[in-house]
């Protein structure tokens, strides 16, 4: 399964789209420039409109053979198709959702201690996200990021890829791989930049930089 995961890991918010923009636009401009991950995440959306815009995304990826994961609707996931969830913490536990979607889907699994990162490995979760690493707003309720120091301790002791979350940019994209997290996950880094396609390929390079 961790061969299958790609190392960056694109993380949707219609909300930072640059003015003119439309959201399924951007999302295609970046699965066009190599996108194989993303997570929808418009945490916001009623059912009646997350559902239909679960389907166009599921078409997208589809077409570009990238891999779909709902943000904590297990129902949605369903329904759409898509290859798996990914789940917060105050979601069903990893190992419930397991039963639901059966041992093919892939479940990612939201962490900001090593406490939840343990968690998270005994409920046989595929991947988990660890942060905020650095400062970013959308991640300001969280509390104070949890560091480059914190996260080389949680990625030396658990087996599951671990992608770093909040505030990744190309300047700072590296300490985190080098400190052992599989990928990162990337939001305004992507969804906001002027040019997504140009923002994608920066880290693309950062990535063929650091193989493990």
């Amino acid at each position: 399964m961790r061969n299958m995961l790609p190392r960056l890991y694109l993380i949707s918010d219609r909300h930072q789209i640059p003015a003119g923009r439309e959201f399924l636009e951007v999302l295609e401009e970046l699965l066009t420039a190599g996108v194989k991950m993303i997570q929808l995440r418009e945490k916001d959306l009623p059912t009646n409109q997350l559902y239909p815009l679960a389907v166009k995304v599921r078409e997208l990826t589809a077409h570009y053979d990238a891999l779909l994961l709902i943000n904590d609707r297990i129902d949605i996931a369903l329904a759409v198709g898509a290859d798996g969830v990914h789940l917060g913490h105050h979601s069903l536990p990893a190992s419930v959702a397991r039963k639901i979607l059966g041992p093919k889907a892939l479940i990612g699994v939201s962490t900001h201690s090593l406490e939840q990162l343990s968690v998270a490995e005994a409920a046989k979760a595929n991947f988990a996200t660890f942060g905020p690493v650095y400062h970013t707003p959308s991640k300001a309720a969280y509390g104070d990021p949890v560091g480059i120091k914190k996260l080389q301790i949680a990625c030396s002791q658990t087996k599951l890829p671990v992608y770093a979350l909040g505030g990744i940019k190309a300047e700072n994209a590296a300490v985190p791989l080098k400190c052992g997290a599989y990928g990162v996950s990337l939001i305004s880094a992507l969804i906001a930049a002027t040019d997504p396609k140009a923002s994608w390929h920066s880290f693309e390079q950062i990535i063929q930089e650091n193989e493990l």
